[in-house]
Parts: C-alpha cells; sequence; structure tokens
C-alpha cells in the first residue's frame, strides 16, 4: 500500500526527477520542439493561403471559362445569322435571276409568237390571193368561153381605167 499512500521521500525524489527532465527538455528540447510547431503552423497557414488562393484562381478560371462559352455562343449565333442572311441574299438573288431570265424568255416568245403569226398571216393572205386568182381565173375562163364575150369585157375594163 505504499503506493497508493506515497511517503514524503519518495515524493521529493519524484519532484526532484520531474523538475530535472523538465529542465532538460526546457534548456535543449523546448525551443525545437516549439520551432518545429511554429514551422509547422506556418506551413500550414501557407498551405491554407495557397488553397484559398488556387480557389481563388479556380473560381477566375471558372469565370473566364464561362465568359469563354458565352462569347463563343453569341459569335457562333452571329456566324448562323451572318449565313442564314446570305442563304437568303442567294435564295433572293437566284429567284431575280431566274425571274429576269424567265421574263427575257417570254419576250423573246412574244416576239417569236408575232413573227410566226406574221408569217402564217402573209402565207394566209399570200394563200387567199392565190385562191381568189384562182378562181377569179376559172371564172373568167368559164363566162369569156366565147371570143365576143372576151372582147366586150376588155372594153369594159379600158373604160374602167380611163375614168379612174
Amino acid at each position: 500500500m505504499e503506493l497508493v499512500s506515497p511517503g514524503l521521500g519518495l515524493i521529493f525524489w519524484m519532484t526532484l526527477a520531474f523538475g530535472v527532465v523538465l529542465w532538460i527538455l526546457a534548456k535543449f528540447a523546448w525551443k525545437p520542439i516549439m520551432k518545429s510547431i511554429h514551422e509547422r503552423e506556418k506551413s500550414i497557414d501557407n498551405a491554407l493561403e495557397q488553397a484559398e488562393e488556387a480557389r481563388q484562381e479556380m473560381r477566375n478560371l471558372q469565370a473566364n471559362s464561362e465568359e469563354m462559352i458565352r462569347q463563343t455562343k453569341i459569335e457562333q449565333d452571329e456566324v448562323v445569322k451572318a449565313t442564314a442572311r446570305i442563304k437568303e441574299k442567294m435564295i433572293q438573288d437566284a429567284k431575280e435571276k431566274a425571274s429576269a431570265e424567265a421574263e427575257v424568255i417570254i419576250e423573246k416568245t412574244r416576239k417569236q409568237l408575232e413573227l410566226e403569226k406574221q408569217a402564217a398571216m402573209i402565207d394566209l393572205k399570200n394563200q387567199i390571193g392565190q385562191l381568189s386568182i384562182e378562181i377569179a381565173e376559172k371564172l373568167l375562163n368559164r363566162e369569156l368561153k366565147d371570143k365576143s364575150a372576151q372582147k366586150d369585157y376588155l372594153d369594159e375594163l379600158i373604160k374602167d381605167i380611163k375614168l379612174n
């Protein structure tokens, strides 16, 4: 039971041993331990600062990348709109060109039809004239079979010519 109720000598020697160990630790070990603790604290603080800087840089990079994505989308939209305008212009130009060519073709066709119509009219007039001459010739041949009828008809024509 001596350990449970220590004697005065034991307390003295234990206190003395503790004091010596404490003095040795304070003299030789306390400063290096405290120095390493402070260094560790500084390295932890530096690591935390670097982590915060890295987080901030990541936020900046993310903001920059989002801005770049937004700008790219805007540029893409502009390119799509420009392409659509160019396409519409090309379609409009093609329509105008086709319309102009169609007008030229229609006008040429009208002129061609007019020329063909005139040619047909001239041909028709020539055929009518030819038929009229043939009919008149046949009528005259029938009416003027005898010589006296021909002479009378000639005299009548001469009188008409003199009167005009």
